[in-house]
């Protein structure tokens, strides 16, 4: 196992073929996907041919739970195509029964003090859309804050787009005085 980091609860690690069927079954929970596809099911070829290799080459983490070994679901932290290096961005995708447990703010905790302790992060950031409200309490839990509401124009909008999409962040200076 490719362990990237380990927190008192979890394992991230690096993805591997073999997540194929718990990332499938991840991405075909429609509460899951709510605010990602609008709970549409993932084909499985998508997974294995697309998700999952990219999953596999950039700086995404399947998360484990220490004591059960139960697949949780995944986090990134890697900057977005053309943008820059010292400013990752910070995303999560949990099962619903990892929910309300605090994965998600321990995972992102940890994900953050890496980017900035040994990566030389700038700035992490984080998207949603604006009415994805646990999502957001993660954010602002692990001392991102608010910095902009956007309306991206989408082919097919989910219900809620026409609240926009939030970015929170946090600066290597706001994060040097925690």
């Amino acid at each position: 196992m490719d362990i990237f980091l380990e927190t008192e609860r979890l394992i991230l690690r690096r993805f591997t073929e073999s997540d194929a069927d718990d990332l499938f079954a991840l991405d075909n929970d429609p509460e899951v996907m709510e605010f990602i596809n609008g709970g549409k099911p993932t084909p499985r070829e998508e997974i294995v041919e697309e998700t999952l290799p990219w999953f596999i080459t950039h700086d995404f983490f399947a998360v484990v739970e220490k004591p059960s070994g139960a697949f949780l679901g995944w986090f990134h932290l890697r900057p977005r195509k053309g943008e820059p290096d010292d400013e990752p961005e910070l995303g999560y995708r949990l099962h619903m029964s990892a929910w309300g447990k605090g994965y998600a703010t321990e995972g992102s905790l940890a994900l953050i003090d890496k980017a900035f302790r040994d990566r030389g992060a700038r700035r992490v950031y984080a998207q949603t859309m604006a009415v994805n409200l646990r999502s957001r309490r993660v954010m602002e839990k692990c001392g991102l804050t608010h910095t902009r509401t956007f309306h991206p124009e989408w082919d097919d909008p989910l219900p809620g787009t026409e609240e926009g999409e939030v970015e929170y962040e946090l600066t290597r200076a706001d994060w040097e005085t925690r």
